[in-house]
C-alpha cells in the first residue's frame, strides 16, 4: 500500500490515558502519509472527516485507532480503501490498569519496574499497536473475489423425499430456485408415509392428526420448478458449491447434472431390534417395535401377532436400546411422543383397553408437553418411571414384564397382550453411502465419534452446516427430531443453501467469514508434497493430483487459514493475511533491552471466541497485563509455526495462543483449529527445550466466549509464570 492514513480517536478515555501526540509521531516515523486525531471517529461527523481526508490525501489504506475491530465495522468501511483497526479502547485503556500489591486497581502508577512508570509501559503498548497496524497495511493487498471459470449453477439438489426433503424442495422452489429431488424409494413420503397419524405440528399440540406428508407430496408433484427422480440414488458428486457435478443412477443408467448446492435429507433407519433379545424381541411372542406397531395401526390391525386376538392391554418400554452405551448412547427425541401417540391409538380403538408406559425419563420436546399432559388425564394410561428387568413369555400368550425401581417403591409384575419397544433413530449415512463425494478426504461426510454418524457440524454456532461446504443437512439425518422439528430444520437448510448460492455468485466466503473475499493462493514451486494442507483442511477444500500437489477447490473453502497454518514451506497465503504480514507486524514492535525486567509477551488470539471474551472483559474493566501484545488470527489453526519462531527471535519472552475449546464438546468455528494448533505447538515446545528454553514459554489455552473471569485469569497467570523465568536470551539481538 503506497499511501496510509492513521486516524486516532480521542474519545472513550483514550485521550485521558494516552499521549495522542506521541502516537501521531510514531505513526509518521513508521511511514504514514497522513495522521489525524479527532473525537468520536465513529460519529457521522467523524466518518465524514475520514472520508474527506482519504480523498484529500489520495489514501489507499487507513488505520483506525479507536475501538475494537468487532464494533463499528459497518461505520469504518470505505470503498476501495483497505482498513485496519487498532483497539486502543478495549485493547488498552479499558483493560490495562496498574494493580497494587494489595489488589487495588489504579489507572496509572509512577513506579512500575526498573524506574519505568506504568504509563510509559502503557504508551509502549499503544505505540506497538500503531506500528503493527502500519506494518500490516504496508503488506496488505486487496482481495479479489473468486469467480469460477465455468458458469455457476443455481439449481438445488435435495437428497431424500421424506418430510424434510419435501419441505426443503418446496421452500427452495418458493424462493424461485430450480430443484432436483432424488428419492431412492419408488414412492415419495419416507417414514412419515408409513404412519397412521402423528402429533399435530401446530397449536395446541394436544391431538393427533393425519400425516401431513400427503399434502407435501401433492405440493411437490404439482410444482414445475421441482424435478423428481424416484427409485434413484446419487452415485457421485465432484466439484464444489456452484459447480457440483452430480451423477444420478436410475434404472441402471447414469445421468449427469450440474447443481449449486446440496440439501441432504436422507432420513433415518430404525435401530436393529434383533440386538434387543434381552427385552424379548425375537424370543417372546407378542413383542414388537414401535415401527412395527405403527404399521399394524395404519393397517387397522390392532391384534396380537400370535393369535390375532384384540389387544386389550399394551406396555411400552421406553429407551429400548437408547441412552445405552452398548446400543445407541443418545436420546432419539421422538420415541416418548410416539409411545404416547400409540397408547392413544389403543384407547381410541377400545375404551376398556389399558396402556402402560415404563420410562427412565419422559421427554416430550418443547410445547409437546401439552400432548403428554393430555395423556396423563386418560384413566386408561398408566405411566411410571422404572427399570425393566425381565420380559418373558407369560400364560395364554401374555407377555410378563417385571419392573424395578418404580415410583411406587416396589417391584411390579405386569402381564399384557403386547409389548412395544420404543427403538431409536440411526442416520441412514451411518449404514449407507449417500453422497459418494469425489473428495480427497473420502466419499462421505466426515464423522466425529460424539455425533454417532449424524451429519457433523458446530451445533452451537452453525447448526445447519456440515463439514462439506455447500452441503446442508436437514431432518433426521442431521440429528434425532420430531416431524415438526424436521419441517423447521428443512426450512433452515433451504435458507442456508440459498445464502450459499448468493455468496458463491458474489465470490465471497460461504461461512462463517461471509464478508471475506480473499482466498488462499498456493505457490506450488516450493511445495514439497507433504500433504499437510490436504489432510488437515477441516472442510475437504483440497484434492491432490497424481504427484500429491494440492488442487484447491476455492468454492469449498471457508477461509479459516488451516492450510496456511499447516504449511511448513509457507507457500500458502491470502492477499490480506500472509506469513509476511504477520512477520512484519511482529518485527515492527519495539523490544526493550535485556536486563531491565521489562518482559514482553505475544498472544495470537482467535477472533471467534477468545477475542470477543477479551473485549467483554474490557467492558467490565478487567485488567490484563501491560506486557502482552495481541494479534487477532482467523483461527488458531491458521497460526503458522513461523509466527512463533519470529516472535521468539524478536525477543518475546513468552507466546500465548488463545482459542476455542476443542475435544468432545468442541466449540471451534472451524472444527479442529485449536486442536491442530495444540499439536503443532508440541513440536515447538520440543524445539525450545533443544535451545535450553522452558517449553512453558509457548502455551495454548482455550476459552468459551462467556468465560470472562477464566480467560483473564489465564492471561494473568501466564504473565506471572513467564516472569518467573529469565528474560529471553535472544532479546536485543
Amino acid at each position: 500500500m503506497e499511501k496510509i492514513g492513521v486516524f486516532i480517536c480521542t474519545s472513550c478515555d483514550i485521550e485521558k490515558r494516552l499521549d495522542i501526540a506521541e502516537l501521531e509521531n510514531i505513526a509518521r516515523t513508521q511511514g504514514a502519509t497522513a495522521v489525524y486525531s479527532k473525537e468520536f471517529l465513529c460519529s457521522k461527523e467523524g466518518k465524514t472527516f475520514i472520508e474527506e481526508k482519504i480523498k484529500e490525501n489520495g489514501l489507499s489504506a487507513v488505520s483506525i485507532c479507536a475501538c475494537s475491530q468487532r464494533v463499528n465495522y459497518d461505520v469504518f468501511n470505505f470503498d476501495k480503501v483497505a482498513v485496519d483497526r487498532v483497539s486502543l479502547r478495549e485493547g488498552i485503556v479499558w483493560s490495562r490498569f496498574f494493580v497494587s500489591e494489595g489488589g487495588e486497581i489504579l489507572e496509572d502508577s509512577s513506579e512500575y519496574v526498573s524506574g519505568v512508570s506504568f504509563k510509559d509501559e502503557l504508551m509502549a503498548l499503544a505505540k506497538d499497536y500503531v506500528r503493527m497496524s502500519i506494518a500490516k497495511l504496508q503488506t496488505y493487498k486487496f482481495p479479489e473475489p473468486f469467480k469460477p471459470e465455468e458458469e455457476i449453477s443455481k439449481t438445488i439438489l435435495v437428497i431424500g423425499g421424506g418430510v424434510a426433503g419435501l419441505t426443503a424442495a418446496i421452500e427452495s422452489a418458493k424462493a424461485g430456485y430450480e430443484v432436483i429431488l432424488v428419492e431412492k424409494e419408488k414412492e415419495l413420503g419416507g417414514f412419515v408415509a408409513k404412519m397412521k397419524a402423528h402429533c399435530e405440528i401446530n397449536s395446541p399440540y394436544k391431538n393427533i392428526v393425519s400425516p401431513i406428508i400427503n399434502e407435501l407430496i401433492s405440493q411437490v408433484e404439482a410444482n414445475e420448478k421441482i424435478k423428481i427422480y424416484k427409485g434413484a440414488v446419487v452415485s457421485n458428486i465432484e466439484g464444489g458449491p456452484g459447480i457440483f457435478q452430480v451423477k444420478i443412477k436410475l434404472d441402471g443408467k447414469e445421468e449427469q447434472i450440474k447443481v449449486g448446492v446440496v440439501i441432504l435429507a436422507a432420513g433415518f433407519k430404525p435401530y436393529d431390534a434383533s440386538k434387543l433379545s434381552h427385552l424379548g424381541y425375537g424370543l417372546v411372542k407378542n413383542v414388537v417395535t414401535n415401527v412395527e406397531f405403527e404399521k399394524m395401526a395404519k393397517e387397522g390391525n390392532l391384534t396380537r401377532p400370535s393369535d390375532s386376538k384384540p389387544i386389550k392391554s399394551i406396555l411400552f418400554i421406553q429407551c429400548a436400546g437408547q441412552r445405552d452405551e452398548n446400543h445407541l448412547p443418545y436420546c432419539s427425541s421422538y420415541c416418548c411422543l410416539a409411545s404416547l401417540k400409540q397408547a392413544k391409538y389403543i384407547r381410541e380403538n377400545d375404551s376398556e383397553s389399558k396402556a402402560f408406559i415404563i420410562y427412565d425419563h419422559m421427554r416430550t420436546m418443547g410445547i409437546y408437553e401439552n400432548f403428554y399432559k393430555s395423556l396423563q388425564d386418560d384413566p386408561g394410561i398408566f405411566l411410571t418411571k422404572g427399570k425393566v428387568v425381565e420380559v418373558s413369555q407369560g400364560e395364554n400368550d401374555k407377555v410378563k414384564v417385571v419392573v424395578e425401581e418404580t415410583l411406587f417403591g416396589e417391584k411390579l409384575e405386569i402381564n399384557v397382550d403386547l409389548v412395544v419397544l420404543a427403538i431409536g433413530m440411526v442416520p441412514v449415512t451411518a449404514e449407507e453411502a449417500v453422497l459418494n463425494l469425489e473428495y480427497r478426504q473420502g466419499p462421505a461426510l466426515p464423522e466425529l465419534e460424539i455425533f454417532y454418524g449424524y451429519a457433523d457440524s458446530n451445533f452451537i454456532c452453525f447448526p445447519y452446516e456440515t463439514r462439506r461446504t455447500g452441503i446442508y443437512a436437514a431432518g433426521a439425518i442431521h440429528q434425532p427430531m420430531t416431524i415438526q422439528q424436521a419441517i423447521e430444520d428443512a426450512k433452515g437448510a433451504a435458507l442456508k443453501a440459498i445464502q450459499c448460492l448468493v455468496a458463491i455468485e458474489e465470490g465471497r466466503a460461504v461461512h462463517p467469514r461471509t464478508w471475506d473475499f480473499a482466498y488462499p493462493e498456493f505457490d506450488l514451486k516450493m511445495c514439497t508434497q507433504c500433504k499437510r494442507c490436504t489432510e488437515e483442511c477441516p472442510f475437504g477444500a483440497l484434492n491432490e493430483d497424481e504427484k500429491a500437489y494440492p488442487i484447491p477447490f476455492i468454492t469449498r473453502c471457508r477461509r479459516c487459514g488451516t492450510c496456511f497454518g499447516a504449511c511448513p514451506q509457507r507457500i500458502i497465503n491470502f492477499k490480506d493475511y500472509s506469513i509476511e504480514m504477520i512477520s512484519n507486524m511482529i518485527k515492527a514492535t519495539e523490544m526493550p533491552e535485556q536486563g531491565y525486567g521489562l518482559y514482553r509477551l505475544m498472544a495470537f488470539v482467535c477472533e471467534n471466541d477468545a477475542l470477543p471474551s477479551l473485549d467483554i472483559a474490557a467492558y467490565h474493566r478487567k485488567s490484563l497485563p501491560v506486557t502482552i501484545r495481541i494479534i487477532p488470527v482467523r483461527c488458531l489453526g491458521s497460526v503458522n509455526v513461523a509466527f512463533v519462531k519470529d516472535a521468539m527471535s524478536k525477543g518475546y519472552d513468552g507466546i500465548l495462543l488463545l482459542g476455542c475449546k476443542y475435544g468432545e464438546n468442541y466449540q471451534c468455528h472451524f472444527i479442529k483449529g485449536s486442536e491442530l494448533a495444540n499439536t503443532r505447538m508440541t513440536n515447538v515446545a520440543e524445539t525450545l527445550q533443544q535451545l535450553a528454553l522452558e517449553p512453558e514459554r509457548v502455551t495454548l489455552h482455550t476459552t468459551a466466549i462467556d468465560e470472562i473471569e477464566e480467560v483473564v485469569k489465564k492471561v494473568q497467570e501466564f504473565d506471572k509464570e513467564i516472569r518467573g523465568f529469565e528474560e529471553n536470551p535472544f532479546k536485543g539481538w
